[in-house]
């Protein structure tokens, strides 16, 4: 089950020779989504929900190989760590998760603390790919470690994005649990950080329509430092997942703090 999120080359190149994967009408652009409302607060790692990437790295950008080592429960919270530990290729060892099932429209929320370190990233998001027979679309709320101060927020729509926008975590998002949310609707995309309405995507053409996995992941690479800044490691750090949620359109919200239970 291995992601190819970050390889945009190959996506491209994918979008490129196969044109009709990506004319996916709306008609049909929920297809394959399985998944129903859910919320899961961390107090043991649901193997039926989630899948651990093991063993691979996506690319030569990165610079941490996935492991399953460096996923833990500790006190109802999921740490995603990063470590320098020789691992395959990489010298460096890094966490992620993802649903085994795909997720359509909805309301997308999860409760995070981010890891330290200029280089890497903390990432909570929603992909679909080549390695799913599908075109690359994308959610994303990423932070970046050389400024914890702001969350990158994106999406990819067959592969194209160029859609980021950074939005203030009060505080830092390195110093404390910060609600990341989202509801992605047909015609609309909302974005909300600790229950405020940040970003608004209505352009039909910036928002995905294909149904994705809900994915967590922190990783680091040497290559990108234009965007994630100088990689520079001093000590292990994680990135701390305390809750996470998905809502249908219309279903019952999950917990007070829910931006589901306030939606117009």
């Amino acid at each position: 089950m291995k992601s190819d999120r970050y390889g945009r080359l190959l996506c491209l190149a994918l979008v490129t020779a196969l044109p009709l994967t990506c004319n996916v009408s709306s008609a049909t652009a929920q297809d394959g989504a399985k998944g129903t409302s859910f919320i899961d607060d961390f107090d043991k790692l649901d193997r039926k929900l989630w899948y651990v990437s093991d063993g691979w790295d996506n690319g030569a950008h990165q610079n941490c190989t996935w492991s399953k080592k460096q996923v833990k429960i500790v006190n109802g919270v999921l740490e995603l760590g990063f470590e320098e530990r020789k691992e395959g290729k990489r010298n460096f060892a890094c966490g992620e998760i993802q649903t085994r099932k795909r997720f359509g429209y909805g309301t997308y929320e999860a409760r995070i603390k981010s890891a330290d370190g200029s280089g890497l990233n903390s990432a909570f998001f929603t992909y679909i790919g080549p390695t799913d027979k599908k075109p690359h679309d994308e959610i994303d709320f990423e932070v970046l470690g050389k400024n914890t101060a702001k969350v990158q927020i994106n999406q990819y729509v067959s592969a194209k994005g160029g859609n980021e926008f950074l939005a203030d975590v009060p505080g830092g998002a390195n110093q404390g649990f910060n609600d990341y949310a989202f509801v992605w609707e047909k015609d609309r995309l909302r974005y909300y950080i600790n229950g405020e309405l940040v970003h608004e995507v209505t352009d039909p053409a910036k928002i995905p329509v294909n149904a994705q996995k809900i994915f967590f992941s922190l990783w680091g690479t040497e290559t990108l430092s234009d965007w994630m800044g100088t990689f520079s490691y001093k000590e292990p750090t994680k990135l701390q997942v305390d809750r996470v949620a998905f809502t249908a359109p219309g279903g019952k919200c999950q917990f007070p703090e829910s931006v589901a239970c306030r939606l117009d």
